[in-house]
């Protein structure tokens, strides 16, 4: 059975937070979440598996988009 792949902007609205929450929590600046959100940026293992913990879902169900070189 495949499992959904979901965008880190779509696990947060899904638990009903905004970026400057994920920011404040996280101990990071709201750009940094802008940036993981649209793949500018990706968090550190450590901190995508705090944010799955904040949204409540497993890390397999998190599409990260990846950086282009």
């Amino acid at each position: 059975m495949n499992e959904l792949k979901i965008s880190l902007a779509a696990a947060r609205v899904n638990a009903r937070m905004t970026q400057s929450q994920v920011a404040e929590k996280m101990h990071v600046g709201k750009q940094t979440v802008v940036r993981w959100e649209n793949g500018k940026a990706e968090p550190k293992t450590s901190q995508a598996i705090e944010l799955c913990k904040l949204y409540n879902i497993p890390l397999d169900n998190i599409f990260l988009p990846i950086i282009p070189t």
